[in-house]
């Protein structure tokens, strides 16, 4: 059968039965702690799922996972879609009233956490208002108020009471939260046929192959891991390699030691892996392959230092991937690539009239096949309005596109300086300060302007040791971007506010703004 006649009418939990049957003893996740076959993993899903229905667990229930990368994450979210109900996984940093929302908004009935996050969720455990239990994974002592994960497991075998409600593709599987950078997080509601028939696109888009091994170091909270690693494997009777979170000095051993052949990078982790010293072990590996976004200038040295292929794509939580770039052709430099055939796309002015050639416009999206897309919001539906109109979702994303069809990324609507009547896209202006050698990453913000509008303001991370002053990166950006997009002011810190999916959050920065350690370009010296 045909993987897209396959997926027409099939869920998520059902179609990790299927490759239990037909592939039972082929590895399918692979993580620090050990790897998983297929059986073994279809059959401690049934155990789970049993336990999980024995504490009142049903089809539509919402549940809620506070969990880091672990084993427990994948088997709990594949017992739930088995079952019918719904995974919510909250950002693992999340505390106080970010978490309390986070958990309150989707009224989840449970909540599986890790004990490692204790101090998190115990403060807002008696505040939530539909949690009626918290199961403990990891080390932890059963209470009033909580459940052992091990204890929920114990007293089903594989071969035991095993649910099989009957699971539509339309069904909810996931509800996954935006990012929340730039305001309270939203939880996108994601059904079984989104994230299969997304998978099937990711290895259309990327020319998978079955003996892959897909390796992703980022939350599996977020689409990267769960969606576009553990699912596409599935599909491919693969196996997902899952690390536990990303890290420079560990990244390529962690890569060595799955046999990665397949990896994804997001923000400023290329950048990081670039700027490594150079070892001789530089191409002892397996990868073929690194997707991602963006892709810098110094691509083509990064594909012959590392030997493998980088590409670029585009997507979002909401609608997940949708354009790719183009494997039978030349790389074109700046570009995501071009939309697969199951997606109609056109970029809109203010107006919502499609703009020509060459000049940017927000991307806007519909897919030509069911459930490709989300939902909605879960409990936000003006929210989901304001997405979905005028027939098309709108990804608040700016886009412009060549003679060819190709797309290139300018940055988000909401990522625009306005700098006395000119729009300055803070990507381009963060890729050109990330190109110096001395720089690991950048994040560009807009500041008030005493003449009204913004001013340009880069917080900027350099090598330890490094001798760059402000003056001489002002220097090296005025030599290669717009006058009017150089940066006014320049931060040098140790580090960016990051969330754990590696995106700056610059509300944290914007909040800063001008402090006494920033250099003004104007008046030449720290204010």
């Amino acid at each position: 059968m045909q993987m897209s006649q396959r997926l027409q009418s099939t869920s998520l939990g059902a179609e990790l039965r299927r490759a239990a049957r037909e592939v039972p003893d082929r590895p399918f996740l692979r993580m620090r702690a050990g790897e998983w076959t297929y059986r073994q993993l279809d059959e401690e899903t049934d155990r789970v799922a049993a336990g999980l229905q024995r504490q009142g667990v049903k089809q539509g229930h919402i549940v809620s996972l506070m969990l880091p990368n672990c084993l427990e994450f994948v088997v709990v979210w594949f017992a739930l879609a088995k079952l019918g109900a719904v995974t919510a996984p909250v950002n693992t940093a999340f505390r106080g009233r970010a978490l309390m929302d986070a958990i309150d908004l989707v009224e989840s009935r449970l909540l599986i956490a890790h004990a490692s996050l204790k101090d998190q969720w115990s403060e807002v455990r008696s505040k939530l208002k539909s949690v009626a239990a918290v199961i403990v994974v990891g080390d932890a002592q059963a209470d009033a108020d909580t459940l052992r994960y091990e204890d929920v497991r114990a007293g089903t075998t594989a071969q035991g009471a095993v649910p099989h409600p009957e699971v539509h593709f339309r069904d909810l599987c996931l509800l996954l939260y935006t990012s929340g950078t730039t305001g309270r997080s939203k939880a996108a509601m994601i059904s079984h046929r989104y994230v299969l028939a997304q998978a099937s696109g990711v290895v259309e888009g990327l020319g998978l192959r079955k003996d892959d091994v897909l390796y992703c170091p980022y939350p599996l909270f977020h689409l990267d891991a769960a969606v576009m690693t553990v699912a596409p494997a599935l599909l491919l009777r693969g196996v997902a390699a899952i690390g536990e979170r990303f890290s420079v000095s560990r990244f390529w051993d962690e890569m060595r030691a799955f046999k990665a052949t397949v990896f994804d990078f997001m923000g400023a982790t290329l950048t990081m892996l670039w700027k490594q010293p150079p070892t001789p072990r530089d191409r002892e590996h397996h990868a073929r392959l690194g997707w991602g976004v963006p892709l810098p200038s110094w691509v083509p040295e990064f594909e012959q230092r590392f030997g493998c292929r980088l590409v670029e794509l585009y997507g979002l939580t909401e609608a997940g991937t949708m354009i790719y770039t183009p494997l039978d052709e030349p790389g074109r430099l700046g570009s995501c690539g071009r939309p697969l055939d199951r997606w109609e796309v056109d970029l809109l002015d203010a107006d919502g009239v499609s703009v020509p050639v060459g000049t940017p416009g927000e991307l806007v999206i519909r897919p030509r096949e069911p459930s490709l897309i989300m939902d909605g919001y879960y409990g936000m539906p003006q929210e989901t309005l304001r997405a979905f109109r005028n027939l098309w979702f709108h990804t608040g994303d700016l886009l412009k596109r060549d003679a060819d069809g190709y797309l290139y990324f300018v940055g988000r609507l909401k990522d625009m300086v306005r700098r006395r009547g000119e729009n300055i896209s803070a990507a381009e202006v963060e890729l050109c300060i990330e190109t110096h050698a001395d720089v690991l990453e950048a994040a560009v913000i807009g500041v008030p302007s005493e003449l009204t509008e913004e001013e340009v303001m880069a917080c900027v991370v350099v090598r330890p040791g490094s001798t760059l002053t402000p003056a001489a990166l002002a220097d090296y950006c005025a030599e290669r971007l717009a006058r009017f997009m150089v940066p006014r002011y320049i931060r040098f810190l140790s580090e960016l506010p990051k969330t754990p999916t590696d995106k700056a959050e610059k509300f944290r920065l914007q909040q800063d703004g001008i402090t006494a350690d920033t250099w003004d370009r104007e008046n030449k010296e720290q204010r």
